[in-house]
């Protein structure tokens, strides 16, 4: 009787290659540069507590719901809902620090993704020594479940933000 290696070296290989496929992604941090050339700043000749109040009047002028803010620190949110069972949030946050020129702005915006789950709900009733029995509950019950978030790293969208506030500003500042 001869033994065959081919099935084995071809189940070998598959097992390889579905392990291959089933490896994690690379993790984020290992794609950050830490250049100092960052999208994420703006540089205003105003103090900070008037530098972030451009910036509270910048989102405002947008829609943002600006939630309670400090003299030198904002937080804005805007919500869309692109598809009926699909919403987003959209958060802002702007720092502003003294710096030798008057103050830097730093900007940081997450993007939270929503999907609508139905879920049923079942009624069950126990009796001891007979057993238990589940029925289902008519009522379903929609809920947004929070699916992805991440920080916005698009240079291009801070670049609209910080026009919009160095327009507010008197267009007198070079970024």
């Amino acid at each position: 009787m001869r033994f065959s290696f081919r099935p084995l070296v071809l189940l070998t290989l598959s097992g390889l290659l579905l392990a291959g496929c089933a490896s994690r992604p690379t993790p984020a941090y290992k794609h950050e540069s830490f250049d100092s050339n960052s999208p994420f700043e703006y540089w205003s000749t105003r103090v900070p507590a008037n530098a972030c109040e451009l910036g509270r009047r910048a989102l405002l002028s947008q829609g943002y719901q600006v939630e309670e803010t400090k003299p030198e620190s904002i937080h804005g949110e805007k919500l869309f809902q692109p598809e009926a069972d699909y919403g987003m949030r959209l958060s802002i946050s702007l720092v502003c620090l003294p710096s030798n020129v008057g103050t830097v702005i730093y900007a940081n915006a997450r993007q939270t993704r929503f999907a609508l789950k139905a879920g049923g709900n079942s009624a069950g009733l126990s009796v001891a020594g007979i057993g238990s029995i589940s029925l289902p509950w008519t009522a379903d019950k929609d809920s947004l479940v929070k699916v992805g978030e991440e920080t916005i790293a698009d240079p291009d969208f801070y670049k609209r933000l910080f026009a919009l506030i160095d327009s507010l500003d008197g267009g007198g500042n070079n970024n």
